[in-house]
């Protein structure tokens, strides 16, 4: 792979956070060499990565024609997690999603696994690590945020070092494959093992009178992008537009940055994570937790896809609470001033509405859990988790 070269950053306590880069070339020749303006990633860089790193797929009733398309493109080498919140009463999808999933493996002999969300044997699992911060009732709560622990444990206690998220909607199972290697790519061009790699689309198209129309920006993300910056610049006192990813679904993390990061549940959880690196590492720095990650530094790569990214459209309302969500994030962090929060509050009135945007709720960091203790449990336990290796 060829893509442009980190070059403009923003710096923030132990926070570095690069600019975009955009992929050049998806193929390239062993003989390139590094330029000042062009990093090189050899194909035999993507096969070592390959192993180390688990993808994770939340799914809740999506399409089991795209779903199938997604997990096809994941490369045969990688452990794919997916944890699902779809039907089980009535119209089984998770029955489906499961049967997709064991006949690639079947073919393929890829290493995959699949859960419930609401699996019974969770709750045992996590009471066993005496993590219950997702729990609700007899459940796991509902959400994406809570979805993401429970997969980001099993990659735990399976060792491995990296893991990446990736929706089930997309149309385009090519993009898929690309994003994987753009999550590499971004680890393999950083200097320290806490490395967050976050995807900007190149272009989201739109069906506009019978034809595609290639867009740049989403309404979402232009919103939470531009706030996301205004945050910034209440940190460092200077104007920035280095946020182009707020609301990056597809991103991915060093296991050890993984690990440490606090999470916020629902539609706030892209951006919650940027805002909790500025707060945990950035101007509060001294009071953080972690500092080994103080010590050695945290990266941030916002790496700009070659494939456009097609997926499902859902509508107003959906819009309207994804903003809402992202809008909390920053306008509850303890780094926002009053200014900023004003600012937020007349954008939301723009939306319809009128009163300030919900606080999220977060979900703290799994450092210090015992993941292999929580697998063996979970699979003591469990109702819906299958393992095929």
């Amino acid at each position: 792979m060829l893509l442009e070269a980190p070059r403009v950053a923003e710096r923030i306590g132990a926070l570095t956070i690069y600019d975009t880069q955009r992929v050049l070339k998806l193929e390239s020749s062993r003989k390139f060499q590094d330029t000042p303006m062009i990093k090189s990633v050899p194909h035999d860089i993507f096969e070592e990565y390959y192993p180390k790193l688990a993808i994770i797929v939340p799914i809740k009733n999506e399409s089991l024609k795209l779903f199938e398309g997604v997990l096809s493109a994941i490369p045969q080498d990688i452990t794919v997690i997916v944890v699902s919140n779809s039907f089980m009463n009535g119209f089984n999808r998770y029955r489906m999603e499961r049967d997709i999933l064991k006949a690639i493996h079947n073919f393929s002999q890829q290493p995959m696994i699949i859960i419930h969300q609401k699996d019974p044997g969770l709750i045992e699992a996590f009471k066993s690590v005496r993590y219950e911060h997702i729990l609700e009732g007899d459940s796991v709560r509902s959400g994406k945020g809570e979805g993401m622990i429970v997969g980001l444990l099993i990659a735990k206690a399976l060792g491995l070092e990296y893991v990446g998220f990736i929706d089930s909607d997309n149309y385009i199972p090519s993009a898929v494959n690309e994003y994987i290697k753009d999550y590499i790519a971004g680890f393999y061009m950083s200097d320290s093992s806490y490395t967050m790699v976050r995807l900007l689309w190149k272009y989201k198209p739109k069906i506009v009178e019978s034809s595609l129309y290639f867009r740049r920006w989403g309404r979402v993300s232009e919103i939470t992008n531009r706030y996301m910056n205004l945050l910034i610049g209440n940190l460092t006192g200077f104007e920035t537009d280095v946020i182009k990813t707020g609301n990056a679904g597809e991103h991915a993390m060093s296991m050890r940055l993984a690990e440490i990061m606090a999470y916020a549940s629902g539609f706030a959880i892209e951006p919650y994570e940027l805002v909790y690196l500025f707060e945990e590492f950035g101007k509060f720095m001294e009071e953080t937790r972690f500092k080994e990650a103080i010590s050695e530094g945290i990266r941030v790569y916002q790496i700009e896809t070659l494939n456009p990214h097609l997926h499902e459209e859902k509508g107003r309302a959906h819009i309207v609470e994804m903003i809402a969500a992202s809008l909390g994030t920053i306008y509850h962090s303890r780094v926002a001033d009053q200014s900023l929060r004003v600012r937020i509050v007349k954008e939301m009135d723009e939306f319809g509405v009128k009163s300030e945007p919900p606080r999220p709720r977060i979900i703290p960091p799994i450092v210090g859990v015992n993941a292999s203790k929580f697998l063996d449990v979970l699979q003591e336990n469990t109702k819906t988790l299958e393992m095929f290796e």
